[in-house]
């Protein structure tokens, strides 16, 4: 397996057991539970980064076949995953601003979840128009934005 399936499982675990063992009331637990499924969406789709990545790496033949067909057949989802990954973050934002009474860019915590808000934007507007006019250059940059995609999620996470 790629180390990218990995880092994705680590952020996955990470930020489950953090969410668990919040001791904040249910009510105010409400806007990071749909920033959680949100990341749930945007790493199920981010794994598949992982996946060409083992293809590329795998040196045996059978493996690459098996993990190209799995690929293959998740591939038809892959644009709506992305969609539902930037709605749940746009409800995450709305709630967020909601309760806090507006975006303040000094928060460091709310200045990196709208960088990834924006990347994710970015993000899901490339993977669209890969999909009308597909080219190399516009592979490229849907794939540039999902590193920095990640980068950005995981900063907003730690901070």
């Amino acid at each position: 397996m790629s180390k990218w399936f990995y880092m994705n499982g680590l952020v996955l675990l990470w930020v489950v057991g953090k969410f668990i063992l919040d001791d904040t009331p249910i009510s105010s637990q409400v806007p990071m539970l749909f920033g959680l499924f949100g990341l749930v969406f945007l790493l199920f789709n981010w794994t598949r980064h992982a996946v060409f990545s083992t293809i590329r790496n795998a040196p045996e033949r059978e493996v690459k076949i098996k993990f190209a067909n799995m690929s293959k057949k998740v591939m038809p989802f892959h644009r709506w995953t992305g969609t539902t990954a930037l709605l749940f973050i746009i409800i995450h934002f709305l709630l967020i601003t909601n309760r806090y009474s507006g975006f303040y860019f000094q928060n460091i915590k709310m200045a990196t979840g709208g960088l990834a808000a924006i990347v994710l934007l970015l993000m899901v507007t490339s993977g669209w128009v890969r999909l009308v006019h597909p080219t190399v250059k516009m592979r490229k940059i849907h794939l540039f934005l999902g590193f920095s995609l990640f980068f950005t999620v995981v900063f907003h996470l730690i901070l």
